[in-house]
């Protein structure tokens, strides 16, 4: 079971992934977090860096969706202005909204990628969904509520996995 929340592989940040690293994968989509995934929960709106690595994925023929546990205005309002398709009030990890979403993009789960910064909703949804998953640390080091609670557990996770020596970077 605990297999489920390991992911495929870890970076600290959504700018370390790059369209040369996705492609050699034969990546063509990616699945993306919102909140402290691509920036900080509280933050409505993308920032200039953020803008320009969208631009470089979608100039590399590679399509973007976001899809989030938040509500519509949320996503509705970070990603409107950048031209990106959502799936808001997802459910992660549930699996429909990753397969509506690929579906969307006309891909096959194997060329597509998913990317969060929790292993409750993100990379437990996406491995469980067949994705090649990515976990990048958290943006900011705030948390609404309910994904405070997540993080205690996740905690407890990475622990074990480093035990059995499953994990090959550190926080």
């Amino acid at each position: 079971m605990l297999k489920h929340f390991l992911p495929d592989q870890h970076v600290k940040s959504i700018f370390e992934i790059t369209p040369e690293s996705l492609k050699e994968k034969g990546i063509k989509g990616i699945i993306t977090d919102l909140d402290n995934t691509l920036v900080e929960w509280d933050r409505p709106s993308a920032t200039p860096k953020l803008i320009g690595w969208f631009e470089e994925i979608k100039l590399s023929g590679i399509q973007v969706t976001i899809v989030s546990n938040n509500s519509e205005n949320r996503v509705k309002f970070f990603s409107d202005p950048l031209g990106i398709p959502y799936i808001f009030q997802a459910r992660k990890p549930m699996r429909r909204a990753f397969h509506r979403a690929i579906k969307e993009m006309g891909l096959k789960r194997e060329e597509t990628v998913v990317i969060g910064d929790q292993l409750l909703t993100d990379v437990l949804g996406g491995n469980r969904g067949g994705f090649h998953t990515i976990l990048v640390v958290p943006v900011a080091q705030t948390d609404g509520y309910w994904t405070r609670f997540n993080r205690k557990i996740e905690r407890r996770i990475l622990k074990s996995f480093r035990k059995q020596g499953k994990l090959n970077w550190e926080d």
